[in-house]
């Protein structure tokens, strides 16, 4: 079972992961290659959902284990 720890833990590496991409959607931008730009803003969006999921499961599991 996951802990609230493992989660955070998980959802620090999920924001590091999160700003690596947005650095290279913003390069895509800047170079004007939308169609990767795009697809990589995309994927942001994603990945910075899928880490408020995990931010609230942990905080969910961490209200069970007081």
């Amino acid at each position: 079972m996951a802990t609230a720890a493992e989660l955070s833990s998980l959802a620090t590496a999920l924001d590091e992961l999160t700003r690596r991409v947005t650095a290279g959607a913003e390069a895509a931008h800047s170079a004007r290659d939308e169609e990767v730009a795009t697809e990589l803003f995309a994927i942001e969006r994603s990945l910075t959902t899928a880490n408020r999921r995990l931010g609230r499961l942990a905080v969910a599991i961490g209200r069970r284990s007081v």
